[in-house]
C-alpha cells in the first residue's frame, strides 16, 4: 500500500477550516495510501498567520495558495467501496489509536471516521473559501447546546455513500451497524434546545447557506444516567475517553478571555479593563455536511486553558503542586460540565464564565474574520450587513455588551455608533415562559466578574428608561412605574436621579409653629373680653418670646417647610430593596439590544407578546415574529427509519421529499390503500423489533411486540407532567387488578409504556418522578396477573442515538405539558413524521400539528392555555374538587404498593390550594380526569388497525410544515437577510 510522502500543509487562518488536519500533519486526503483517484483535485486556498492570543484578534497576513496533493476528491459519489476499503485500511494500520493486532469494531469505527473525514475536508475548504472570497454575508449560531448525535451516520447519509461504506465494512469482516454503534453521543447537549441547533446547522448547510455554529467543547457532558434502586444517579460521561475523530482541533485559533480585574480611564478618555484572571479559548472544528450538496459549513466548539507560562513552576518544584495548577485547573473547569449546578456562588460564577467565554470567544473569532474579509476597505458600519449573530435562548445575552465593549474599547467607535451596530446585528430566539428560565444574575457577581461590561449594561439600562419616559410621559405617574418595573434590565436597582426625580411626591404645606400660635391668639381674641383679655395675652407673650426671637425662629422654621416642599417625599419604588438581591435580567437585554424576538410555536409567539415580554411588544412591536421549531427530515426519517423512508419514496415516486416535505403530502392519496397498510405494519413492526432488543439489552426487560407502544421520551420536569403519565398508568394498573383475567383483556389493549430522560442533578422532585417510575416499572413488570398486558420501561441515559430507536418504533407518544408551558417542542414533530400519533394538550406546537394532521388523528385532553390562570387562582381560593379516580390514585401509590419509599412529598405537590411547587401548580389533579378518558380511546382507535394505520399515514402526510428546512427558509429571509450560496 502506498503511503502519503507528500509535505505537511501549513496551518489553516484562525478564521477558517483546516486542510486535512487528520492526515497525521501530512496533508493527505481520501486518497492517502488508499489508491482512490477519482474526480479531481481542490486547488488554491487562503490562509493567514496567526500570532499569539489576544482580546480582540488583529489583521492577519494573507499568504499565497498552497495545494494539498493530488487527487483529492470533490465526486464523492463515484467512490467505490473497493477504494474505500482500502482507504479504511490504510487509516487502521498507519494511524493506530489502538493495537494493531485487532482490527476490532471500535477500531474499525475510527479508521472509517478518519476515512470519510478526509472526503468531508475537500467541501469543508472548497465552503469556506467561496465565502471568503465571495464576502457573503454570514449567519452565525450561538448555542450552550449542540446535541448532535452520531455524526458517521449522518456524514455518510449527507454523502449518499451509506451503501459503498456498508460493503466496504463488509469486505474488511464488519458490519456498518456493529461499526457506527461503537460511536458515543457527543455529550454537548441534554434536551430540546441542543438537538434544535442541530437539526438547524443541518439543514443550513443542506440549503447552502453561509453559517457557522459556535458552542463550548464539554469534556463530560450534562452527565451519564444511571438507574438503581434509588433512582437517577449521575457519573461523569466520559465520551472523549478514546478520541472525537470529527473534531479538527485548532490550536492555531486561540483568542485571549478576560475575569475580574478593573475598570479605569486612560488619559484618551476611554476605559481599559486591566488585571484580572485571563484563560485562553482554543478552537475544536467540526463539519457539518449538507445533503446531497458541496456545501459544508462548521461548528466551532471552544475549550479553555492556560498559556504554559501561567504552569506556576517554582510552586511545583517547592512541592506544592495544587498551587502550581491552579490557573489550569480555573481555567479548564470552564467546559468541564454542561450547566454546572449553581446553588452556590462558585457554582453561579462558573455558569456565568461559560456564558461569556461562549460570548467572547466567539465575537473576537466573527470580528476578526470580518477584519479580515474587509482588508483596506473596512468600514464598520458594513459589519451588520455582513454578520448575523443569533443568541439560541438566553445563554449568550452576554454579545450584546461583550460587542459593544470591542468596538468602544478597542475599535474607537463612539456608543451611539456601536449601539446601531450591535442592534442591527444581534437577534434573539426566547424558548420558555417558566419564570425560573428566564435568567437573572446576580449583580454583585457580575460586577466582580465582569465590570467593564456592568458599566456598559447600565449605560444602557439607563437609555431603555429615559425611552420609556419619552414613550410614555410623566403624567402618569403608576403607568410609567409599571413600564419601568417590567422593563428594566437591572431589577432592585436604584434608579439615576434624571428618573428619580419623576417620582418625588409633593407634601402637603406646613405652616411655622409661630404662625399657628398666631392664629390662635387672634381665635381667642374673638372669644374673651376685647380689651381685657388682648392686654393679657400680649403681656403674656411679651413674657414667653421677645420679638426679636420670635421672627428668628419663624424665618426658620419656614425656609425648612419650604424646603421640604420643594423636595417632597422619594417614591420607595426608586430605591433597591437590601431585602432583595440586585439582578441583571438577561432575556430583556436580550429584547433591548436586539432587532429580532422570535418564539418557536404560534401560541408560544402569542404568549410571548401578550404576556412575557407585552410591554416591549407594545413599544417596538416590529421586532416581535413567530418562527415555528422544525426537525431535519434527514437524521429523523431517511437514516434513523430507512424502513418506512423506502415505502414513502416508492408510493409518491421518488426520494424527493427528503429535500421537499411537502411531497408528503402525496400521501393522504394512498392512506386507505390496503397494500400500503400491509407494508406500513410490517416498517412499524420491524422498528419495534429493534427496540425490544434494545429494551433487554438496557434494561434486562423482555416485552413483547404485539403491544402498542406508548412512549414520552423527554427531559424530567414537572411541567412536562411524566407524573401525570405515570399516575394514568397506576390508575390502569389499579383497575386491572381488580379485574379477572378475562374482563383485563376486554377492557384493555396490551401496551408497553416506555420513558426516557434527565432530570437535572439537582432538581429533587424531577429525580422523585424518575424514582417513582422506576419503581412502578419494577412492580407491574413483576406482575405475573398482569403478564404482557402492561409493562413500564424507563430507559436509562436517553440521548439521539436512543431516540433514533425509539422514535420510528412509536405507535402513541405523549406531549402533555400543562398548557402554555411548552414553548414549542421538536419531539412531537419526530414522532409524527414518523406515524407515530400524538396524545396531548393545546401547546407550543402540538397545535400547529393537530391542525395539519386533521383533528380527528390527534389525540387531544386537558384544560387549555387561556385557562390556567384562572384554574390556579381556583385552587388557591380552596375551590377545586379534585376528581374521585385521582384521590383514588393517589391513595393507592400511599398505600406502599410500589415499595417502601416515601412518596409523601411527591403526591403533597399535588395537594393543598396555593404555593408554586405545591398545591397542584402544574394541574395534574384538574387534568387527570380529561387524560385517563382521552386513553380510553386511544384504545378503542388501537383495536380497529385498518383505522390505526390510517392515522398514521395521514400523521406522516400532514408533518411537512415541521421539517427544519422551513423554518431556516425564515430565518435566512426574515431575520438574518443571507442568501443561499451555490459553490462553483
Amino acid at each position: 500500500m502506498a503511503t502519503n510522502a507528500s509535505p505537511p500543509l501549513q496551518l489553516a487562518t484562525a478564521f477558517r477550516p483546516l486542510a486535512s488536519a487528520t492526515a497525521g500533519g501530512g496533508g493527505g486526503g481520501l486518497l492517502a495510501g488508499g489508491g482512490i483517484a477519482t474526480g479531481r483535485g481542490f486547488r488554491g486556498r487562503t490562509t493567514h498567520r496567526r500570532v499569539g492570543a489576544r482580546s480582540v484578534a488583529s489583521d492577519r497576513d494573507v499568504q499565497g495558495p498552497v495545494s494539498p496533493e493530488e487527487g483529492f476528491s470533490t465526486v464523492l459519489n463515484s467512490i467505490d467501496s473497493s477504494a474505500i476499503a482500502s482507504n479504511i485500511k490504510h487509516h487502521a494500520e498507519f494511524k493506530p489509536l489502538f493495537s494493531p493486532e485487532h482490527f476490532s469494531p471500535l477500531k474499525a469505527y475510527h479508521a472509517t471516521a478518519k476515512s470519510i473525514l478526509d472526503a468531508l475536508l475537500i467541501n469543508w475548504n472548497a465552503t469556506y473559501d467561496y465565502y471568503n472570497k465571495t464576502n457573503v454575508k454570514q449567519a452565525y449560531y450561538l448555542s450552550m447546546e449542540f446535541l448532535q448525535g452520531r455524526a458517521l451516520t449522518n456524514a455518510i447519509g449527507n454523502l449518499e455513500l451509506t451503501g459503498e461504506y456498508a460493503e466496504a465494512l463488509k469486505q474488511l469482516g464488519h458490519n456498518l451497524e456493529d461499526v457506527t454503534s461503537q460511536e458515543p453521543d457527543a455529550a454537548l447537549g441534554n434536551g430540546g434546545l441542543g438537538r434544535l441547533a442541530s437539526c438547524f446547522l443541518d439543514s443550513l448547510a443542506t440549503l447552502n447557506y453561509p453559517a457557522w455554529g459556535y458552542g463550548l467543547r464539554y469534556k463530560y457532558g450534562l452527565f451519564k444516567q444511571l438507574i438503581t434502586k434509588d433512582g437517577q444517579e449521575e457519573i461523569a460521561e466520559n465520551w472523549l475517553e478514546m478520541g472525537y475523530p470529527w473534531e479538527i482541533v485548532r490550536n492555531d485559533v486561540s483568542y485571549a478571555v478576560k475575569f475580574y480585574g478593573k475598570v479605569v480611564e486612560g488619559t484618551d478618555g476611554r476605559k481599559h479593563w486591566i488585571g484580572g484572571e485571563n484563560i485562553k479559548a482554543v478552537a475544536h472544528d467540526v463539519p457539518i455536511p449538507g445533503y446531497k450538496t458541496r456545501t459544508t459549513n462548521n461548528l466551532r466548539l471552544w475549550s479553555t486553558t492556560v498559556p504554559a507560562q501561567d504552569f506556576d513552576l517554582g510552586a511545583f518544584n517547592a512541592g506544592d503542586h495544587t498551587k502550581a495548577y491552579e490557573a489550569h485547573l480555573n481555567a479548564e473547569k470552564i467546559c468541564h460540565i454542561l450547566y454546572p449546578g449553581d446553588e452556590s456562588p462558585e457554582g453561579k460564577v462558573l455558569r456565568l464564565k461559560q456564558q461569556y467565554t461562549l460570548c467572547s470567544a466567539s465575537l473576537q473569532d466573527i470580528i476578526a474574520r470580518f477584519e479580515s474579509r474587509a482588508g483596506d476597505s473596512l468600514n464598520w458600519e458594513d459589519f451588520p450587513s455582513k454578520v448575523a449573530v443569533q443568541m439560541n435562548d438566553t445563554h449568550p445575552t452576554l454579545c450584546i455588551p461583550e460587542l459593544m465593549r470591542i468596538l468602544i474599547d478597542f475599535k474607537g467607535l463612539s456608543w451611539d455608533e456601536a449601539w446601531s451596530i450591535t442592534e442591527r446585528t444581534v437577534a434573539y430566539t426566547n424558548h420558555t415562559v417558566l419564570p425560573e428560565a428566564l435568567e437573572k444574575w446576580s449583580l454583585d457577581i457580575m460586577q466582580k466578574l465582569l465590570p467593564r461590561h456592568v458599566e456598559i449594561i447600565e449605560q444602557i439600562d439607563e437609555e431603555l428608561m429615559n425611552s420609556i419616559v419619552s414613550k410614555y410621559g410623566t403624567t402618569d405617574t403608576a403607568l410609567l412605574k409599571k413600564k419601568l418595573k417590567e422593563m428594566r434590565i437591572l431589577d432592585n436597582v436604584d434608579l439615576p436621579a434624571s428618573i428619580a426625580q419623576l417620582f418625588v411626591k409633593p407634601k402637603e404645606k406646613k405652616e411655622s409653629p409661630t404662625k399657628s400660635k398666631k392664629k390662635l391668639l387672634v381665635k381667642s381674641l374673638e372669644t374673651i373680653d376685647e380689651v381685657e383679655e388682648k392686654t393679657e395675652l400680649e403681656e403674656e407673650e411679651a413674657e414667653v418670646l421677645s420679638e426679636t426671637e420670635e421672627e428668628k425662629v419663624e424665618s426658620e422654621e419656614i425656609e425648612a417647610a419650604e424646603k421640604e416642599d420643594s423636595e417632597g417625599e422619594l417614591d420607595p419604588f426608586v430605591k433597591s430593596d437590601p431585602k432583595l438581591p440586585r439582578v441583571v435580567r438577561m432575556a430583556n437585554l436580550c429584547v433591548v439590544g436586539g432587532h429580532s424576538v422570535n418564539g418557536v410555536a404560534e401560541i408560544h409567539s402569542e404568549i410571548v407578546k401578550q404576556d412575557v415580554f407585552n410591554s416591549f411588544y407594545e413599544m417596538w412591536p416590529t421586532k416581535f415574529q413567530n418562527k415555528t421549531n422544525g426537525v431535519t427530515p434527514r437524521r429523523w426519517m431517511r437514516f434513523c427509519n430507512p424502513e418506512l423512508s423506502s415505502i414513502i419514496s416508492k408510493w409518491i415516486g421518488s426520494d424527493d421529499w427528503v429535500l421537499n416535505t411537502d411531497k408528503l403530502a402525496e400521501l393522504k392519496r394512498f392512506a386507505s390503500n390496503e397494500d400500503l397498510h400491509s407494508e406500513w405494519r410490517a416498517a412499524k413492526w420491524a422498528n419495534k423489533m429493534k427496540v425490544v432488543s434494545l429494551i433487554r439489552d438496557k434494561t434486562g426487560y423482555i416485552v413483547s411486540p404485539d403491544a402498542m407502544f406508548d412512549v414520552q421520551v423527554k427531559r424530567i420536569h414537572e411541567y412536562k407532567r411524566q407524573l401525570l403519565n405515570i399516575l394514568g398508568i397506576v390508575y390502569r394498573y389499579k383497575k386491572m387488578k381488580e379485574m379477572s383475567a378475562e374482563q383485563r383483556v376486554k377492557s384493555f389493549v396490551p401496551r408497553v409504556c416506555i420513558f426516557g430522560g434527565k432530570a437535572f442533578a439537582t432538581y429533587i422532585q424531577a429525580k422523585r418522578i424518575v424514582k417513582f417510575i422506576t419503581d412502578v416499572a419494577a412492580t407491574v413488570n413483576h406482575d405475573s396477573d398482569i403478564g404482557d398486558l402492561l409493562k413500564v420501561i424507563f430507559v436509562p441515559d436517553y440521548n439521539v442515538s436512543v431516540a433514533e430507536a425509539l422514535i420510528p418504533a412509536s405507535e402513541l407518544s405523549q406531549h402533555i405539558s400543562t398548557a402554555g408551558m411548552e414553548a414549542s417542542g421538536t419531539s412531537n414533530m419526530k414522532f409524527a413524521m414518523n406515524g407515530c400519533i400524538l396524545i396531548g394538550t393545546l401547546d407550543g406546537a402540538n397545535v400547529e400539528i393537530r391542525e395539519e394532521v386533521g383533528e380527528e388523528n390527534f389525540f387531544l385532553f386537558g384544560a387549555e392555555a387561556h385557562e390556567i390562570v384562572g384554574l390556579r387562582k381556583e385552587r388557591a381560593e380552596g375551590k377545586f374538587v379534585p376528581d374521585p379516580r385521582f384521590e383514588e390514585v393517589k391513595a393507592f401509590v400511599r398505600s406502599g404498593v410500589f415499595g417502601t419509599y416515601n412518596y409523601d412529598e411527591l403526591m403533597g405537590s399535588l395537594e393543598g390550594n396555593e404555593g408554586y411547587g405545591r398545591a397542584d401548580y402544574f394541574l395534574v389533579g384538574k387534568d387527570f380526569p380529561s387524560y385517563i378518558e382521552c386513553q380510553q380511546k386511544v384504545d378503542e382507535a388501537y383495536r380497529d388497525q385498518k383505522l390505526w394505520t390510517k392515522m398514521s399515514i395521514l400523521n406522516t402526510a400532514g408533518s411537512s410544515k415541521f421539517s427544519s428546512d422551513r423554518t431556516i427558509h425564515e430565518y435566512a429571509k426574515d431575520i438574518w437577510d443571507i442568501n443561499p450560496v451555490n459553490l462553483p
